[in-house]
């Protein structure tokens, strides 16, 4: 026997004991899988099957449209079928359904070429079109049903999609081919240890690689320090890097639900270090990764010790009692709240308001809707009893979920088929840099917020002992919403910003939740809409609303300036009261999700 023979069977032993032991792995793992007796899972699962009861009887109502959803299926699929028949005779023929232009899992050019993959690729699209059609056209269903069927049928269809499986996607077919089948062994390498790094029955695809980036090093960089620490926050104050700065330092508050560096990613696309450029001294919170120990803190915790107790330090750090303040998404919403609590307690500190991709009004919530009914909550209410925080990596799916095709199956293919590494991503670095939120802030802002709407009720909710009233808020506020915003819906964060009584301008930014927003100048992408007026209706809005070229960002500093002219010598972090007690990014933003569930 030659000695190549001899290596390539011994190579193929070695693989094929390497794939039983992985699978043996996964096995086990599956096997050993605890299901708490707080998982929310089984309850969200039924909430969803009453949706489905729902669309049942409105098919059993008018069974007339089900039908012809299903004649018309048949036909295009005999269609299919004699079209295919042709191709293989050798014959051009059109296709009968073609994939949507953003639809990139159809790329290869294979699934157009070869006819049996263009088969498959057509088939599948045919009936997935009949699945969501079916759902579309029944009538009777209520708005909040029919959202759940959408997503739930949405997931299904995305999860069946030939593209998943090994053997019909002729990408993975080379690969496997080429590799010798090395490339699944590596995926499934890779799946194990991301089932490792999940939390609870959900699995959190690696979408970066995670090594290529350390916070303070190669994210989140621009030059300052931590002047002010609480329980629940740090608080950075960034160099300046210009001789004279605007009298009225800037706070920034971002979002508790993900770390404050999306706004600090790298030089070229850094919010934070954009607004020092401009001459703005700017003080920015890092929230804490919470575990159980902070099982209580709750939105009024977040509130009192974070953007108030921020005041206080900013006075002592500068001097200065006026500041102008910034909320991105959930730190918009608290700084809404914090606004109307000052006002009440005539504390007039916070001059001006600017409020990014921001929910007030959660009468439309967007896609995560569908997680919010008094079922889902109260049973993820049970989970958090339980370990006092809710896992900041089942958000961070359940997010996912709701761009599926680009953030969960894309990756399910290239790291688990392909066998291939993520590449180094800062943006998705982020978005995998998770963070938990306490129990008791979390209940309170699903029902508060999301399920009962109160923050835009006049006297609706109470923090503090004070009722909170966004209608007596009278400073200048800006809003800037995106247009394709799928957490926080424009048309929704619009009704939000008629809640307050001072002049407020609107602005509608390109692309979505983080791209429209993170759109510096320089890059010249998306464009914005404005409009001095604020009619009642979004709709009306946008019907006079100027279409602009570059980004919002010039257009808010114009606002800013307007509202504040006045300029000082820059300041230096602990030149006056507040002395340094770390370099920033601070310690809070390096907390990981895995190192805080004993802390």
């Amino acid at each position: 026997m030659s000695q190549t023979v001899e290596n390539t069977i011994t190579d193929f032993f070695e693989m094929a004991s390497k794939a039983s032991d992985q699978a043996y792995r996964l096995w086990e793992k599956a096997a050993n899988q605890e299901t708490s007796n707080e998982d929310p899972s089984a309850s969200i699962m039924n909430d969803f099957g009453k949706a489905f009861e729902e669309l049942g009887e409105a098919f059993y109502r008018n069974p007339t449209k089900v039908v012809a959803d299903q004649v018309q299926l048949m036909q295009k699929q005999q269609a299919l079928f004699q079209s295919t028949a042709l191709k293989f005779l050798g014959k051009e023929t059109d296709a009968i359904i073609s994939p949507e232009k953003d639809d990139r899992r159809f790329k290869d050019t294979e699934w157009t070429e070869n006819a049996v993959f263009d088969y498959i690729k057509q088939l599948y699209l045919l009936q997935s079109k009949s699945l969501t059609d079916m759902v579309n056209d029944a009538d009777g269903l209520s708005e909040k049903s029919r959202q759940k069927v959408d997503y739930f049928m949405r997931q299904y269809v995305s999860a069946l999609s030939p593209t998943n499986f090994p053997g019909l996607n002729p990408e993975v077919i080379r690969k496997t081919l080429e590799t010798g089948g090395a490339n699944l062994l590596d995926g499934m390498e890779q799946l194990l240890s991301d089932l490792d790094a999940s939390q609870g029955g959900s699995l959190n695809v690696s979408m970066t690689d995670m090594s290529a980036f350390t916070v303070g090093r190669n994210v989140a960089t621009t030059e300052g320090k931590v002047v002010y620490q609480t329980d629940m926050m740090q608080l950075i104050q960034y160099s300046p890097t210009t001789d004279k700065v605007q009298k009225r330092p800037l706070l920034v508050v971002p979002p508790f639900i993900n770390k404050y560096y999306i706004l600090d990613l790298r030089e070229k696309n850094s919010y934070l270090k954009w607004l020092v450029d401009q001459g703005h001294t700017v003080f920015c919170i890092s929230w804490v990764n919470p575990g159980p120990g902070l099982r209580d803190k709750g939105f009024e915790d977040y509130m009192l010790e974070g953007p108030v107790a921020a005041l206080d330090a900013i006075e002592k750090a500068t001097g200065e009692k006026e500041v102008n303040a910034i909320g991105y998404c959930l730190g918009g919403t608290l700084l809404a709240t914090t606004l109307s609590y000052l006002q009440k307690k005539k504390d007039e500190r916070i001059k001006s308001a600017t409020f990014l991709a921001t929910l007030i009004d959660f009468k439309e919530p967007g896609e995560i809707g569908v997680f919010i009914n008094e079922t889902a909550i109260s049973a993820l209410e049970k989970q958090m009893n339980a370990t006092g925080y809710f896992d900041g990596r089942a958000m961070a799916f359940s997010f996912n979920t709701l761009r599926e095709k680009d953030l969960f199956w894309s990756f399910f293919i290239n790291n688990y088929l392909k066998g291939e590494r993520p590449t180094a991503f800062d943006l998705l670095f982020w978005n995998s840099d998770s963070t938990n939120l306490p129990a008791a802030m979390h209940s309170y802002y699903l029902r508060n917020m999301y399920l009962h709407n109160k923050l835009q009720e006049k006297d609706g909710l109470e923090l503090g002992g004070v009722k909170i009233d966004l209608s007596a808020v009278k400073i200048p506020t800006y809003f800037l919403s995106t247009a394709q915003d799928h957490i926080a819906m424009w048309k929704g964060t619009y009704k939000g910003a008629q809640n307050f009584s001072g002049k407020t301008r609107f602005v509608l930014g390109g692309s979505g939740h983080i791209a429209g927003v993170i759109n510096p100048p320089k890059a010249n992408k998306y464009g914005y809409w404005t409009n001095d007026a604020l009619p009642e209706s979004a709709d009306a809005w946008y019907q006079d609303a100027k279409q602009n070229d570059g980004s919002w960002w010039t257009d808010w500093q114009q606002w800013a300036l307007k509202e504040d002219k006045a300029q000082v010598a820059k300041r230096i972090p602990g030149d006056r009261q507040l002395k340094i007690i770390e370099d920033a990014p601070g310690s809070y933003v390096q907390a990981k999700v895995l190192n805080v569930a004993n802390t």
